[in-house]
């Protein structure tokens, strides 16, 4: 199982974060995967680079392979996404994988369009992935659907397209990606949750497509600096996806998690000061067949982070 660093960058300047991917390289990381927001999930946060610019940046400064979690179809016109897809692979063959989710409102109000319900989302999902996957391949596309496309086409192409993954956190979703998918990333869980998302995609796309995982964990030296991190920096893991996909500003998000305690988010992050947990978490991960899990630290402290996860963790895991 492989083990890469997460850029976050609702929490971090791109600048930092291209620091941060080369130091994660150094200390034995095997990939970075990138989020893509154009707004942080809390006003605390304060930071929403461009991910696509970054990603150019960080492809051509270290050896990794990246990914990254993107939704078309609103903010993204689906031909815009498959060039900046094509674009990379030019430059970096072989070495990035994009993962399409359906998206949050959080991001994709900016348009004025009304948000859609989840199944047309899902529905638009999958044009998308068609839609993407066509023009990778060298086709012109039209297309009438939920998005549109008249005469559209790529014109440098990689020279192998990549796997498209889908981003699902439910099995409902899992299953519905499994027909058209290459790869299934989702979020950690408690194991029979994760075993359930992770059963539904592979029972529709077979068991030999690779699964990721993104691990969202709090580490600080003592406990009481784990909780109150992981509270500062991502409470909105306590909310449910109906609110979660749902709120359009980071206002609204820091409002419905005021009140939300520490307890809230143990089945969403990984809370611990002991490092021997988190290798015992990535060992069950490997357990289930997961191919990769990148790691998000969600405390600010993200240089020792690094550091001693090279130094402590990673071996821990990979000897086992």
């Amino acid at each position: 199982m492989e083990i890469g660093f997460h850029a976050s960058h609702e929490q971090f300047a791109p600048s930092r974060l291209l620091r941060l991917a080369r130091r994660a390289e150094e200390a034995g990381f095997d990939a970075v995967l990138s989020s893509d927001h154009l707004t942080p999930w809390s006003e605390r946060q304060g930071e929403a680079g461009y991910a696509w610019a970054w990603l150019g940046a960080a492809l051509a400064t270290t050896t990794l392979p990246y990914g990254v979690v993107t939704a078309p179809g609103d903010r993204y016109h689906p031909a815009v996404t498959a060039q900046a897809i094509a674009t990379l692979l030019e430059i970096a063959p072989g070495r990035f994988i994009p993962a399409l989710g359906s998206g949050q409102a959080l991001n994709e109000h900016v348009t004025g369009r009304p948000w859609p319900t989840k199944d047309v989302r899902n529905a638009r999902l999958a044009e998308c992935a068609d839609v993407i996957r066509r023009l990778l391949g060298g086709e012109t596309v039209d297309h009438d659907g939920l998005v549109r496309l008249r005469a559209a086409r790529v014109y440098t192409l990689p020279t192998e397209p990549p796997p498209l993954f889908a981003a699902a956190l439910s099995p409902e979703t899992a299953r519905a990606v499994a027909g058209w998918a290459d790869g299934l990333i989702t979020v950690n869980a408690p194991l029979p949750r994760l075993r359930e998302v992770i059963r539904a995609f592979r029972e529709g796309a077979g068991a030999a497509k690779p699964v990721h995982v993104q691990m969202h964990l709090s580490w600080a030296r003592s406990e009481e600096g784990v909780r109150a991190q992981a509270l500062d920096q991502w409470r909105a893991n306590a909310l449910p996806p109906v609110l979660n996909e749902e709120l359009e500003v980071p206002a609204q998000v820091d409002a419905a998690t005021a009140h939300v305690p520490a307890e809230a988010l143990e089945d969403s992050i990984v809370m611990s000061s002991d490092l021997a947990r988190h290798a015992e978490v990535l060992a069950d991960y490997a357990q289930l067949g997961v191919d990769r899990v990148y790691l998000h630290q969600v405390g600010v402290e993200q240089e020792e982070f690094v550091d001693v996860f090279g130094a402590k963790v990673l071996p821990q895991v990979r000897a086992c």
